[in-house]
């Protein structure tokens, strides 16, 4: 069995590839070539939670396992710790073991690179992210890398966090024009942008209400019920995509609290496979991920790949 770090499973898992293979894994999830049931979520305690993902393909399967402890910064560790077991599914037999807060972080924002290239008409040319976390900065890069995007405003509730960011991304991209905004400016002084994405754990919704309507806007962040990115008002307005329908009728408390139609919302297999049409659609879609399985599954696919 092949372990790799978090730096060797980086280097395997390239969005040019990373992408296509999700989009795969979509479409098999829809049709039933892979089982991959509800995330196992077994609290540890108030600030802590083990999440257990497993998914089945005819060619491989995976278990990702990974602990979240939102008050590690008081040991010097990072929140989200853990692992995605790769395995043959005829077998069993141990393939590898891929550093799973780098296989989630990479497949969450080629997602959301999949969505972007999947309902926005358009080559993205600019981006406001919400939130300066680790989904953050992997998104930027993961933008940065696919789209070739060079322009980004950065909204966070402390300016000079959004300002270390700006900094760091600068350091980190030359040549890219980094812009640190104060969320709460969001309201009123909202950037003409191309895409709005929003990575925060927040409870109340940071994404403004009034996005253009040439504005692809972007939930990543809220991953629970008690969560909130998005507000009602852009929810009932927009037509609504997500990544996993099964996952976000239990898990995207952006469209919970809402209470939306959800004979409306579509899939994202659903726009690929053409089932669902939005080119006589004015107004850009939302679009929500929560996450899934069968992308880590698709990750390790792509890794297996790279490897050989």
């Amino acid at each position: 069995m092949k372990i790799l770090n978090s730096i060797q499973t980086a280097q395997a898992l390239p969005y040019s590839r990373l992408v296509p293979a999700i989009a795969q894994a979509m479409r098999e999830l829809a049709s039933g070539q892979i089982q991959a049931p509800e995330r196992l979520a077994v609290p540890i305690d108030p600030a802590s939670v083990l999440l257990c993902m497993p998914a089945i393909g005819s060619d491989i399967s995976v278990t990702k396992l990974v602990t979240v402890h939102t008050n590690n910064a008081q040991y010097s560790l990072p929140a989200i710790q853990g692992e995605v077991i790769v395995f043959e599914t005829a077998s069993g037999r141990r393939l590898m073991l891929l550093d799973g807060p780098t296989v989630t972080a990479r497949r969450t924002a080629a997602v959301t690179l999949l969505g972007i290239q999947t309902l926005l008409p358009k080559l993205p040319e600019s981006v406001l992210i919400i939130g300066t976390g680790i989904q953050a900065a992997a998104h930027v890069d993961a933008l940065v890398d696919f789209f070739g995007i060079s322009r980004f405003w950065i909204a966070a509730t402390a300016l000079h966090k959004a300002k270390a960011f700006c900094a760091a991304l600068r350091e980190c991209h030359s040549g890219i024009t980094a812009v640190p905004l104060w969320a709460a400016q969001l309201e009123s002084e909202l950037p003409a942008t191309d895409v709005v994405i929003a990575l925060t754990t927040s409870k109340t919704p940071v994404i403004p209400p009034q996005i253009a309507a040439a504005t692809l806007a972007i939930g990543v962040g809220a991953f629970k019920p008690d969560m909130a990115e998005f507000p009602s008002q852009l929810l009932h307005e927009r037509k609504i995509v997500v990544d996993d329908l099964d996952g976000a009728r239990h898990e995207a408390g952006d469209l919970l609290r809402a209470k939306v139609d959800w004979s409306q919302v579509s899939a994202l297999s659903e726009v690929l496979d053409g089932t669902v049409r939005l080119s006589q659609v004015t107004t850009m879609p939302v679009f929500k991920t929560v996450g899934q399985a069968a992308w880590d599954l698709a990750a390790a696919r792509v890794a297996l790949a790279s490897l050989k």
